[in-house]
């Protein structure tokens, strides 16, 4: 059989590399997942980035991050034009090129198998990227190479061709097999062919992943490989079957809710933030981070956008992931994990690799997993809230936790701490962060008095009066809501007051935050984080889950047209397959940061929900404060339309 040698590995001291054959930007990319792992493939049909067999392994294609990073793509000559669209009620990326002399369509996936009938949210992953090639029109010539650079990009495998014509790339940890129904050789240091193909005719190709010391999987051929995309066709349209959802923009939230899903880590529960790692939020900056992993805050958001949907499965999966995983004292109760619990996520840079055009340093890894982030226990109690009200069953066991995490909450909310954005500076007493700590003891208690459950509540209420007594003194100093006590600049995050229920949406300190959020931080509706120092130079974006925020905010404050002129706004900086990054440049629209990203896209969910009940008159004008999570949860469970 053919066969080719290994590269040498190349490390920190390589000058730096030309990024102007990176084609792809951030938002050309489409998203494939098996609920296990996830790709990226561009509009060119570049696989440019994917990791088997988690979301967080090292990297086997990464072309996103360098132009020598190792890529699978399918490039027809002479392409004129191509369009793409995910099949309907799908994961699966189906792209379309016109040449001068024909047509070929391109069906993507990461095909799974049927879940366990015992854990129906739990899917099997096949660990692969399977591609059919169809001819629907003329002729076509088309170039496939699959290059795989194992731990990101760091060395060329060996490549040979098995004698029952098997391309086989090992090297390390590491093996790709590649099959497929035309004969492929080795080119250059790549796997692949070059091939006509007439009007009818089809080729599927598979890259599947096993460990270097593991035979190659079973199943080949053609039969089989179109067996797989059925059942992962299947299983899609199977799971977005349960969506409950009929209201404004109904086709964005399906294809969100389908990301989310996709974010799911099957065999443990987990959720992520994003499949990526530094992907810049300034092209050329150093704002660049490992999102491969599972935040309380994020997770738990995430989990209640799909809950307010009509999704049980992923609520008891990530139930049980946090009852494994953060078992022990809560006192020991980290902001993040692995997606199986690791309490360690070391932050490394790769000097070896260029950047996305040109964005370094590459980190893996998340040096925030031990900063003290106050406002992960008020999401903690929230989903805890709407979880058990929703019917869902809290143990003794897991009340004992909630109760310790409690007791912590009325014994530490008066430190510092670095809040939601992590910044890496001085702690402060962000008001996002206090606010999540009332929220943690006012739904502590309503669950204890709800459900009679045994907690100290006396206790409880005095500490949750201080707070909100704290919140409105001093962090409103000024008439308005404050990045921090003692800070008083604008921060996007002091939306969630009336979101989380400590204010009415028409609360004159409401009023007055949102105005100053609006006038320091928004451009056309566009909304960035906050603007002052956080320890990390250089800049960034808008930032996109802000901006639903102030979506929300204007909705429940009486003025649904104008939020529902800027939910269209927003909708208009999805790609062309409906997928948001994290942040957007303001003057440009163009994607920036981690992609796709789990908070934009439960940001949008809700932002949907909140609108298309105001448009029905399903919204209080009571003059009260309302969780505005809480009120969609009711809606849902009154068998009204969310």
């Amino acid at each position: 059989a053919d066969c080719k040698s290994a590269g040498t590995a190349f490390g920190g001291s390589n000058p730096p590399r030309p990024t102007n054959t990176l084609v792809n930007r951030i938002g050309d990319y489409a998203l494939l997942g098996d609920c296990h792992s996830a790709a990226l493939v561009g509009r060119d049909g570049s696989v440019d980035w994917a990791c088997f067999p988690r979301f967080d392994s090292p990297a086997v294609f990464c072309k996103a991050l360098d132009p020598n990073g190792g890529a699978f793509s399918v490039t027809p000559e002479a392409v004129v034009r191509s369009s793409r669209a995910y099949l309907d009620g799908t994961n699966v990326l189906i792209t379309t090129f016109d040449t001068g002399e024909g047509t070929l369509e391109v069906t993507d996936c990461m095909p799974v198998e049927a879940p366990d009938p015992a854990f129906p949210s739990r899917v099997r992953a096949r660990r692969a990227i399977l591609r059919r090639l169809r001819c629907t029109g003329g002729r076509v010539e088309v170039a496939v190479r699959v290059e795989p650079r194992y731990e990101y990009g760091a060395f060329v495998p060996r490549l040979r061709v098995t004698k029952s014509g098997l391309g086989e790339a090992v090297g390390g940890a590491d093996a790709l097999w590649v099959d497929a129904t035309r004969p492929i050789r080795i080119i250059e240091e790549a796997l692949g062919g070059d091939w006509s193909m007439e009007k009818g005719e089809e080729v599927w190709i598979e890259a599947s992943w096993t460990p270097s010391h593991e035979e190659a999987p079973g199943e080949r051929g053609g039969e089989a490989m179109r067996r797989r995309l059925d059942d992962t066709v299947a299983f899609w349209r199977t799971w977005i079957a349960g969506c409950r959802y009929d209201g404004e923009h109904a086709e964005e939230v399906l294809r969100s809710a389908l990301v989310l899903k996709a974010l799911t880590y099957a065999p443990s529960g987990a959720v992520i933030a994003a499949p990526t790692t530094s992907f810049p939020e300034e092209i050329g900056g150093e704002r660049n981070w490992d999102y491969r992993y599972t935040w309380i805050r994020d997770a738990t958001l995430t989990l209640i956008s799909l809950f307010e949907l009509g999704f049980r499965g992923e609520a008891e999966a990530f139930k049980q992931w946090l009852e494994r995983h953060g078992a022990g004292r809560p006192g020991d109760l980290q902001i993040m994990y692995g997606i199986c619990g690791e309490r360690m996520l070391p932050e490394l840079e790769l000097p070896h690799l260029a950047g996305h055009r040109g964005s370094q340093p590459v980190r893996i890894g998340n040096g925030a997993v031990k900063q003290l982030q106050l406002d992960c226990y008020g999401q903690l109690f929230e989903a805890a809230w709407l979880f058990r009200k929703a019917g869902g069953e809290l143990t003794d066991d897991n009340w004992a936790f909630l109760t310790g995490l409690a007791e912590i909450v009325t014994e530490r909310w008066r430190e510092p701490d670095q809040g939601i954005w992590e910044i890496r500076d001085d702690p402060r007493h962000f008001t996002h962060s206090k606010l999540n700590c009332w929220v943690a003891l006012d739904r502590a208690i309503k669950i204890a008095t709800s459900f009679g459950m045994s907690a100290p509540v006396a206790a409880w209420t005095k500490e949750r009066d201080l707070l909100r007594d704290y919140l409105l003194e001093e962090a409103a100093a000024d008439g308005w809501f404050g990045q921090a006590v003692g800070f008083p600049v604008a921060d996007a995050s002091t939306l969630l007051v009336p979101a989380l229920g400590l204010l009415p949406s028409n609360h004159p300190l409401v009023l007055k935050t949102i105005e100053v959020v609006r006038r320091d931080l928004a451009t056309d509706g566009l909304v960035h984080r906050y603007k002052s120092p956080d320890g990390v130079g250089g800049g960034e974006g808008a930032f996109l889950l802000c901006s639903f925020w102030l979506v929300d905010c204007l909705v429940h404050a009486g003025a649904v047209d104008e939020g529902a002129a800027l939910l269209d706004k927003l909708m208009g900086l999805a790609n062309d397959v409906g997928l948001f990054a994290e942040e957007a440049d303001e003057r440009t629209g163009e994607a920036l940061g981690n992609f796709p990203q789990a908070f934009t896209h439960m940001a949008l969910v809700s932002s949907c929900a909140h609108l298309s009940a105001a448009r029905r008159g399903q919204l209080p004008d009571d003059g009260e404060p309302h969780d505005y999570a809480e009120l969609a949860l009711d809606r849902l469970l009154a068998g009204e339309k969310t």
